[in-house]
């Protein structure tokens, strides 16, 4: 049972760390005078999810897997937007 229990954590973590740093890509405002403070942190935040992304899939059922492909997928959507400004 710990081991399904550390598989939900794992992925819930994983879960929380991507809206964490989707919500904070969502409320940058990219004219303003904290952009620079608000992006680093952004990239904090991606960068954890990512970890938290990894840790989870060591041992995810294929249904999970599937949702923490598609976080990854979106973090690098946002990641590459960011790099694009």
């Amino acid at each position: 049972m710990p081991y399904n229990k550390n598989k939900q954590q794992a992925f819930q973590a994983a879960q929380q760390g991507f809206e964490d740093a989707q919500g904070l890509y969502t409320e940058i405002i990219r004219d303003s005078e904290s952009y620079g403070h608000q992006l680093k942190h952004l990239k904090n935040e991606v960068n954890e999810a990512f970890q938290q992304i990894e840790n989870a899939l060591e041992n995810a059922s294929e249904h999970q897997r599937g949702q923490l492909e598609k976080f990854q997928q979106d973090l690098r959507s946002i990641v590459n937007e960011v790099n694009m400004e």
